[in-house]
């Protein structure tokens, strides 16, 4: 069937071989191109491994490469040098001069610049100074984890990767793992699903992508129920619009426990085919989405409503200052990609951290052909801001 094929056209690149820097130079996309700057190691040797997350670096500095494929997958990273220990160890000096008498390096598993007390300039700016939330508000006084992806298809998240009785049993056990390390932030479990999804191919509207059936929606929206969760509604609009895309979705949106994630990556305003071009969002779009949730909150009386932004890349997200903070919606920049731990520390700093919002996210896949190795729980809880939204896939 011509629908089930789009499952191996879109959301996700597994990468088969890497560049070492960041997003991988060849790709198969086999689950949508949501990605960081997605490398895999798996063709790495456990010495190159070192090599790169045994390195000197100026503080705070995370290069940006020229991209190996511009065609496929945007960004590559360069390497974020580590800072040198005090003696005896202990936390991040300031500055690189402080530390060159020392004679040891931090790697960059303890001094990487995207984590807190690293030394870097950015910490400053976090949190987002903002109106105090309103009753009902999710966020920061709970930490969200998303399953992700799309009940009809293995290849585009965990989400219809595994049966759902097992998912839900799988979800079950990240909200106590995640509520057994940090207490201080109640999970709240959601389940993420890509209801409008990109397509290589024009299709009748020539719109380069395919709504899915309201029974399909509300069947997951039944698993969520079932675990006291929310659901996240995606939106990959292809050559659409969130214009002509969100009164589609509107009636799931009325409910008070279903949220909005929309994709830059599959936006293609700017031409090109969705999986062959990576997308965009300006912070226009993001302030429409933002808007159109907010009248449906005074409209329908709804507690708060979160929005999640996915982003990989720089141009991703176009003229995020100038996003509007509205204590009506919470909104999430969600990391969205694969790699190392290193790539994707280098990724939040740079698109994330650099470029402050409101809220942060985190994206960790659950196959090791795209995390390898998986980031540690632990691990990202040191990132700075500290990232409330986890969404696997």
């Amino acid at each position: 069937m011509r629908y089930l094929f789009l499952a191996g056209l879109t959301a996700c690149f597994a990468a088969t071989g890497s560049d070492g820097a960041g997003r991988t130079a060849t790709v198969e996309q086999s689950s949508g191109p949501a990605g960081t700057a997605r490398a895999s190691d798996a063709r790495a040797t456990s010495t190159q491994g070192a090599a790169r997350d045994v390195v000197r670096a100026r503080a705070d500095t995370v290069d940006s490469l020229k991209a190996v494929r511009r065609a496929t997958v945007l960004d590559t990273l360069g390497r974020a040098r580590a800072a040198v220990a005090p003696k005896g160890g202990g936390s991040c000096p300031r500055t690189s001069a402080q530390g060159a008498e020392r004679s040891r390096l931090f790697t960059r598993t303890i001094c990487h610049p995207a984590f807190r007390d690293a030394g870097s300039a950015l910490d400053s700016l976090w949190p987002v100074k903002a109106r105090d939330p309103l009753p009902g508000s999710i966020l920061p006084a709970k930490r969200i984890i998303a399953f992700y992806g799309n009940p009809l298809s293995k290849g585009m998240g965990i989400l219809g990767a595994t049966p759902p009785d097992e998912m839900l049993r799988r979800l079950d056990a990240e909200v106590a793992a995640w509520n057994r390390i940090d207490p201080a932030h109640p999970v709240q479990p959601a389940l993420h699903m890509i209801v409008l999804v990109a397509n290589a191919f024009p299709g009748k509207n020539s719109l380069y992508r395919t709504r899915h059936d309201s029974a399909v929606i509300e069947r997951v929206y039944g698993w969520a129920k079932s675990r006291n969760a929310l659901l996240f509604v995606d939106l990959q609009v292809g050559k659409s619009t969130l214009k002509y895309e969100l009164p589609w979705i509107e009636k799931f949106l009325m409910r008070p426990d279903v949220h909005l994630g929309i994709d830059p990556e599959f936006s293609m305003k700017k031409g090109g085919v969705p999986g062959q071009r990576v997308g965009t969002y300006d912070a226009d779009d993001i302030n429409y989405a933002s808007r159109y949730l907010a009248e449906l909150v005074d409209k329908h009386k709804l507690p708060p409503k979160v929005l999640i932004v996915h982003r990989f890349t720089p141009d991703g997200v176009t003229n995020a200052k100038k996003i509007d903070l509205d204590p009506r919606v919470q909104i999430v920049m969600d990391m969205d990609g694969f790699g190392a731990p290193w790539v994707k520390r280098d990724t939040y700093w740079r698109d994330i951290k650099r470029e402050p919002v409101q809220f942060t996210g985190w994206k960790q896949f659950t196959r090791l052909r795209n995390d390898n190795p998986p980031t540690p729980r632990g691990d990202i809880l040191k990132l700075w801001p500290v990232p409330l939204y986890i969404q696997l896939q």
